[in-house]
């Protein structure tokens, strides 16, 4: 979540029912952020501080000694019924709990290592192997993991150094005849197996894939920008009193043309919607599963086994090197304040990590950029003041260069008029000050001081939790120095400029098992986080680009032809094809503080319509769409039709129930019952909404899925068909939805053996995700595997057999 947690917000909001009116006037009316923060710190209690320690102590973040054995059990219970994926998940836990080099954490990395091998993932399992080892695996019980660890390099194609682990194995058994004679034996034939495996194969190399490393060179900018960061040459940098700084063409950009490519300055893991569990449950272990169990926290990166941090339970990531990362850029200061960084939300947390990271940029600058928005020499710490006034680069918005004023022409360039995705440019976002209710205001502000304290805390003791401990004091320091205020202040403008400059990381996700036929997937929100470049792109509901990340890096591509000139838009959520224009307007003038006027708005407007045509009804006597508010007329003239909204949004209530009762039974594997409902859900929907309705859609959709499952293709394909018109209308032929049903017919013409069928999809599918995505995406991988199995297929006779 966001913001805080609601029983914080809740506290938040009845302290400021209670203060004074004359103090709600002075926060209200508080001009700079340095004034709301000094005002609102002054109020924090030690019973509020209490109150909010209360609520970060139901995240369980700390070590637990008792809770690996429990997660081992529980993944071993996983484990024996074929669960392997639970299973990685549960003893995965069990190693975030347990202190390191210990037997704990050792027995949760080998029994993850059996469970990564059921799943195929064998370099991985290599890799929690040796972790094992690190960590001080017993030595009784290391004969099966070694093989283990030898069948993985066979199945890899290792074959020397799996002989090497054969032949140590036989070694350390002669020499130490530990096991009983019936172990003994079964050690000997599986060792002979596995000897026999690597004759059978000497002669296979291991390769590198030549597509993944022309994927990675796709996705890099074919001329970098010189005044713009991790910008292509196609763009220019602008600025206009109403519209702010804005992106436009430089020359002609083609569909499918990448135009930005930034790693996030700061990017935070969200962690779930879940509620904190509280103690007094029959289980004080949490066993839920987010994505903070698949990703690594710093890189974003998808991994089946992550490494956690040494000091708390909750920090995961992909590699020790990424751990050792984070540790030194901000986790040191961050791993003891888990459950309360939980408990105020990710935006008070990206605000946290933001200034962590600009003590790593010039500390002059970002102190001379603190004392300017704190407007008062006074609080700055007295060693920055002789630093501040050495310096020949003033952030301020004036410099000095040769002895001459330059005026920085946009806001965030330096005084070569350079942007750069770097804290000066983050600072520089806007925030809104003037537009965040004085509740809000409150809540952050409020938030900010009670972290400031812990902080405070924090920094005049030295732990001991981390990797690294000796290194906390040092990464704690320079950052907060004598004075918090500064940091209190900024932290506070990070947090208010989130509402209108954080951007949803998100990734694509397969819905449903590995096992479907046909694989479906949903876009998911992975992660917040603040883009400088991308943050310079205004809003439009119907944009000419598209955005997708590979971890913490997001790509802008356009997704149509864009002439000289034309601005580069990017839409912040509400888009033409998700909602009608008054939802629209509504949801960017409360979060984004502005009056859309974009083309698609102006246009619906002034049209008269019955609404989207996916949202829309039709009459039940000539199908014409049904136009009206409260009670609805044929379109048609000649028609005298009409019918009350309420008796039609009932009805579409109801279908919608069935509909949603025939997918549990399709889930249960009952095939036939589930398509006779779905059957008659369809013949209902007929009968009053618009054959381009988003629900007759995915009824249709549905009804591909169930004739998939049953082996007939060509009812599947014919269903997916209508349901690809209805996200036709609804997305339009090029959008990014389109392409992910394409490729969902490409998978059921090809799994008919419907050649040309499938490869004439294919090719459609193909040329709309890479204008989305380029290359490096899944499904185009995907797509690619299935043309090269087409054609390498054997001619189909023409004429009857003889």
């Amino acid at each position: 979540m966001d913001l805080p947690v609601d029983e914080w917000k809740s506290y938040v909001l009845q302290k400021w029912s209670l203060l004074p009116m004359s103090t709600q006037v002075t926060i209200s009316t508080a001009e700079t952020v340095r004034d709301i923060f000094l005002h609102s710190s002054s109020l924090l209690q030690p019973e509020d501080e209490m109150f909010l320690k209360r609520l970060s102590r139901g995240y369980l973040v700390g070590k637990d000694p008792n809770a690996p054995l429990f997660y081992r059990e529980e993944g071993n219970k996983k484990f024996q019924e074929k669960d392997y994926m639970g299973a990685t998940v549960l003893y995965s836990k069990g190693v975030s709990h347990s202190r390191p080099h210990t037997e704990d954490t050792s027995l949760c990395y080998a029994n993850r290592s059996a469970a990564l091998f059921h799943l195929g993932q064998h370099e991985t399992c290599l890799k929690d192997i040796v972790r094992a080892q690190m960590h001080g695996y017993p030595e009784r019980l290391q004969p099966k993991m070694m093989l283990r660890k030898a069948e993985c390099l066979v199945l890899l194609g290792r074959l020397q150094e799996a002989s090497q682990t054969i032949s140590d194995l036989e070694s350390n058994f002669t020499a130490k005849p530990t096991l009983a004679a019936s172990q003994f034996q079964i050690l000997q034939r599986t060792l002979c197996c596995l000897k026999m495996k690597v004759q059978e194969k000497e002669n296979l190399t291991e390769t590198i894939s030549a597509a993944l490393t022309k994927a990675f060179a796709d996705m890099d900018l074919r001329e970098e920008n010189e005044q713009i960061s991790s910008a292509s040459s196609s763009v220019s940098l602008c600025t206009d009193p109403l519209k702010g700084r804005y992106l436009i063409a430089t020359k002609g950009i083609l569909p499918g043309e990448l135009l930005v490519k930034e790693d996030a300055f700061v990017s935070v893991l969200n962690p779930g919607e879940m509620p904190p569990l509280h103690h007094g449950l029959e289980s004080k272990w949490d066993t839920r599963v987010t994505n903070g169990d698949f990703y690594c926290h710093r890189c974003l990166k998808h991994t089946l086994a992550p490494v956690p941090c040494d000091g708390c339970s909750y920090a995961k990531y992909c590699s020790q090197e990424c751990m050792q990362q984070a540790w030194d850029l901000y986790h040191s200061v961050e791993c003891s304040l888990g459950g309360l960084l939980l408990t105020l939300g990710v935006f008070c947390h990206i605000a946290l990590r933001s200034t962590l990271l600009a003590r790593f940029e010039d500390a002059g600058k970002v102190i001379r950029n603190l004392c300017g928005e704190i407007s008062n020499k006074d609080t700055c710490l007295p060693e920055s003041k002789n630093l501040v006034q050495t310096l020949s680069c003033d952030l301020g918005g004036e410099s000095e260069k040769n002895g001459k004023t330059v005026e920085n022409p946009i806001p965030g360039c330096d005084i070569n008029g350079k942007y750069e995705s770097n804290y000066y440019a983050v600072f520089n976002l806007l925030p809104h000050t003037e537009n965040h209710s004085p509740e809000h205001k409150f809540l952050c502000a409020l938030s900010v001081s009670a972290l400031c304290r812990q902080l405070e805390a924090a920094s005049s003791q030295a732990l001991t939790t981390g990797p690294t401990s000796s290194k906390l004091k040092a990464a704690v320091a320079p950052a907060l120095g004598p004075e918090l205020t500064l940091w209190g202040v900024a932290m506070l403008r990070h947090m208010l400029q989130l509402q209108c400059n954080a951007q949803a990381i998100t990734t694509i996700q397969q819905t449903g098992s590995k096992e479907d036929i046909i694989t479906d997937c949903r876009q998911v929100r992975l992660a917040t986080g603040l883009f400088p470049v991308v943050s310079l792109l205004n809003h439009s509901c119907s944009p000419n680009t598209s955005v997708s990340f590979v971890g913490t890096v997001a790509t802008i591509r356009a997704s149509q032809q864009i002439r000289k000139g034309q601005e580069i838009l990017h839409c912040y959520g509400p888009h033409e094809s998700r909602m009608g224009v008054a939802e629209r307007q509504r949801k960017l003038r409360s979060q984004y503080f502005f009056d859309c006027t974009c083309p698609a708005c102006q246009h619906e407007k002034h049209r008269a319509t019955a609404g989207p045509r996916w949202e829309a009804f039709c009459c039940r006597s000539c199908r014409a769409l049904m136009q009206g508010d409260d009670v609805l007329s044929c379109g048609n003239t000649s028609c005298m039709e009409s019918v009350s909204r309420d008796h039609l949004v009932s009805r579409l209530q109801d279908l919608q129930q069935q509909v949603g009762m025939a997918r549990k039974l399709l889930r249960n594997g009952k095939l036939e019952q589930a398509i006779q409902l779905l059957l008659g859900c369809q013949q209902d929907a007929e009968s009053f909404l618009s054959a381009e309705h988003s629900v007759v859609g995915e009824i249709e959709d549905d009804l591909a899925q169930a004739y998939a499952a049953l082996g007939d293709w060509q009812k599947s394909a014919t269903h997916l068909q209508k349901s690809l018109q209805v996200v036709k209308v609804r997305h339009g032929p090029s959008s990014v939805e389109m392409g992910h049903e394409l490729f969902k017919l490409a998978q059921i013409f090809f799994n008919g053996f419907a050649v040309p069928e499938a490869l004439n999809t294919i090719r459609k599918a193909e040329k709309v995700l890479l204008v989305h995505y380029g290359p490096w995406n899944d499904e185009i991988q995907e797509l690619q595997k299935m043309k090269s199995c087409l054609l390498d297929l054997p001619p189909v006779p023409v004429g009857p057999s003889v």
